[in-house]
């Protein structure tokens, strides 16, 4: 049962939120679609590099998903660093990093040249997602945080909504100085995130009280109300950063995470192949026209479910009920046969709604109950571990598309993940059990 509705906010409250909405989120909604696009943009650059670099099916899905070992060794480390030395020097130092790291995988040569510097991209981008949403929670209390990470999340889909079109541009275009389009793809979208490593030094403030675009009043409320939440959970709850890592709860909510990651990762890696596989007569352009549309659905749905997951306080169903629809409709995309593109198309659209529609009240769950260092430690793990459901879907698809020379078997292993995901939503307790 849902909780009570939260009661009508203050004219404080109301200038502050609606402040925090337009300064922080697009600005850390910008950085992650910078992340999102040079962590999948290898899915685009396999269209004609792979051809290029004699890369078997097998070995793109390793490639794709080898990213997420680096990023497993570093991400609670890199989590706990940002919460005691502060988001605004750790993210540019991720920002400037990872730039530097993606541009340079346009250099490579061979396919082991390929799995190194993506390893060492998810080593360099480490902690950056985990520390955005422990970021929101200094800014943002529990009842506006579904609505927060889902409009910071809405980046994913719309890193692809543009990125898609953009990539298949530069792949059919871009052939300058003798490289290969493939190489400009990844060289041009790696740029913009050492150049942001810079603004996210500048311009972005650690906490509240370094906000300038609040004033006094609205710096003392927005303190005080996260402060209260604080206190009440650690008076509830007591989950130091060394307990989180028996905590049940925060291994049930990985567990979720990491088979929802299994299917929402190889969506973006190989959907591009999918729909290029429909029609070999689709230019790169035209493929990239037709991943984009599932993306745009997803959007929206991502955002409102957020919002109505903040409106009613409730988090459980509003992620469950997304992922069911999302693991039924990858199953009907293994359904699709050649020359059926739109149908294929509005297929990925409702699968595409419940991958991102789970999202924000996915990440709402564990500030109910982690705070402070708990908090930086919980989420990092729970991406941490989850996210290598980035390196287990990707690497099933290509394995079994190359075994059965089909992408059913593998559209069909994503649905049951994503069902179980959601089973497993479901099977949350309502509330944490308060802690000894």
């Amino acid at each position: 049962m849902a909780s009570a509705p939260a009661p009508a906010p203050s004219p404080v409250e109301s200038a502050t939120i609606r402040k925090l909405q337009t300064h922080i989120l697009p600005f850390v909604f910008l950085l992650y679609v910078i992340a999102y696009l040079d962590r999948t943009n290898i899915g685009f650059a396999a269209l004609t590099m792979n051809k290029e670099l004699a890369i078997t099916s097998p070995q793109f899905g390793f490639l794709a998903g080898i990213f997420f070992f680096g990023y497993f060794i570093f991400e609670v480390p890199s989590n706990l660093l940002l919460h005691r030395i502060g988001a605004r020097i750790w993210i540019a130092r991720i920002l400037l990093s990872w730039g530097i790291v993606a541009m340079l995988t346009g250099f490579i040569h061979t396919a082991h040249q390929l799995y190194t510097l993506r390893f060492l991209l998810g080593l360099a981008e480490a902690g950056y997602f985990p520390g955005i949403v422990l970021y929101l929670t200094y800014w943002f209390r529990e009842r506006e945080q579904a609505q927060a990470i889902a409009l910071f999340m809405a980046a994913t889909p719309f890193t692809s909504i543009i990125g898609a079109p953009v990539s298949g541009l530069i792949l059919d275009h871009a052939h300058w100085l003798g490289l290969s389009s493939w190489r400009w793809l990844l060289i041009l979208e790696g740029f913009p995130a050492i150049v942001c490593g810079l603004l996210t030094y500048l311009l972005l403030p650690n906490r509240p009280g370094e906000a300038k675009f609040l004033t006094p009043e609205e710096k003392e409320w927005i303190s005080s109300e996260l402060a209260r939440e604080e206190r009440h959970k650690a008076a509830e709850h007591r989950i130091s950063a060394v307990q989180v890592f028996k905590n049940a709860r925060v291994w049930h909510l990985t567990a979720i995470g990491f088979l929802a990651s299994c299917a929402s990762y190889s969506m973006v890696f190989w959907m591009p192949q999918f729909m290029k596989a429909l029609s070999r007569q689709y230019s790169n352009t035209t493929v990239g026209t037709l991943v984009m549309v599932p993306y745009l659905i997803g959007l929206t749905a991502m955002v409102l479910i957020g919002h109505r997951s903040d409106r009613v306080l409730e988090r459980r169903y509003h992620a469950a009920v997304p992922a069911i629809i999302g693991a039924i409709f990858l199953a009907l995309v293994a359904t699709t046969t050649p020359n059926s593109a739109l149908f294929s198309v509005i297929l990925w659209s409702f699968a595409a709604t419940g991958i991102y529609g789970l999202m924000g009240p996915f990440w709402s769950l564990p500030s109910e109950f982690l705070t402070g260092f708990s908090a930086a430690a919980g989420i990092a793990l729970i991406n941490c571990f989850g996210n290598l459901g980035g390196f287990v879907g990707p690497y099933a698809i290509g394995a079994i598309n190359k075994r059965t020379g089909s992408f059913r078997g593998g559209l069909a292993f994503l649905g049951v993940s994503l069902f179980t995901s959601a089973m497993l939503i479901l099977a949350l307790r309502k509330k944490p059990e308060k802690q000894a």
